[in-house]
């Protein structure tokens, strides 16, 4: 029996687009790719391995993959995007590039060694399928580091849109994308077949003189909506300035700058070796926790 195909929520050629748009003046609105850049960076280098060849999937401009040019830990990595002027860009950095959509890689199986990915995988309609490409494109303990916003993201904007939409239409169309929690993660990476899978978030805080200016800031990154067609109805200027009037009113600090919440999921895993390091099976343990609890207190009294 064949699986039942992933619903299909994005529009990944509006994705495009949208990265098309926002290529001319992406660096101006980068602040988020650039502080996932150096953490994953930082993860990287938490590791004792050495990498010939990587890739970095949905790099935007390349910018992750630009800091690692003269890094000792990486030989080589190639830059994909599903936007060509994104593209363009990272190719002006002097790095090598291909046109590829993380939905359908097109990579052969064991290539790299090494995966990345700042701030894409969220768009991906089939987040289980895409995450077990990834893992069948890397060689036995290579290593994937990814991130992606998280369901707290934008909780603020996501209540004012649902309540001004609510009291002005009697209901509501989709908004703000849907994103995965900490624990869809976990069970993703797991299902996936990573091995030695770590899943943790950070939460940003951005605050802004006007909510109109984290919109005008969604779309210079390049992350406003970008749903199949007939998903949600147009935006009416009356329920987004009545949205605005809630934000103001109900996420404003004591300076009148409002907050908007960025919820960051890391996530870790290597492709399946036989010399790793395996998990206990459950039962398995020679001491019982209440021997291991009353020992350290035979030894601190």
């Amino acid at each position: 029996m064949s699986a039942t195909p992933a619903p299909q929520i994005f529009d990944r050629q509006k994705l495009a687009r949208n990265r098309n748009k926002a290529s001319g003046t992406f660096n101006e609105y980068a602040f988020l790719k650039d502080r996932v850049s150096r953490d994953l960076i930082e993860r990287l280098h938490d590791t004792s391995h050495m990498f010939t060849s990587g890739v970095e999937l949905g790099a935007q401009d390349g910018r992750l993959s630009a800091a690692l040019i003269d890094d000792p830990k990486v030989q080589q990595m190639l830059v994909t995007d599903i936007s060509p002027r994104m593209i363009e860009l990272a190719a002006a950095r002097g790095l090598k590039t291909q046109l590829a959509d993380e939905e359908q890689l097109p990579f052969e199986k064991a290539q790299f060694d090494l995966a990345l990915s700042g701030l894409s995988l969220h768009w991906v309609n089939d987040l289980p399928g895409a995450l077990i490409q990834i893992k069948n494109a890397l060689k036995p303990d290579g290593l994937f580091l990814g991130a992606l916003f998280g369901a707290g993201s934008l909780s603020e904007l996501r209540d004012c849109l649902i309540t001004a939409e609510t009291e002005l239409r009697g209901g509501v169309s989709p908004r703000i994308s849907p994103l995965p929690g900490l624990s869809d993660m976990a069970g993703l990476m797991q299902r996936a077949g990573f091995a030695l899978p770590v899943v943790d978030r950070d939460t940003v805080t951005v605050r802004y003189g006007s909510p109109l200016k984290l919109l005008h800031d969604l779309k210079g990154m390049g992350e406003q909506a970008a749903f199949q067609r007939g998903m949600a109805q147009p935006l009416s200027r009356g329920v987004l300035m009545r949205a605005m009037e809630l934000y103001t009113e109900n996420y404003a600090d004591a300076d009148g700058r409002v907050r908007a919440t960025f919820e960051i999921v890391y996530m870790s895993g290597w492709a399946p070796a036989p010399h790793q390091p395996q998990p206990k099976r459950p039962g398995s343990a020679t001491v019982s926790l209440s021997d291991a609890i009353n020992k350290q207190r035979r030894s601190s009294d």
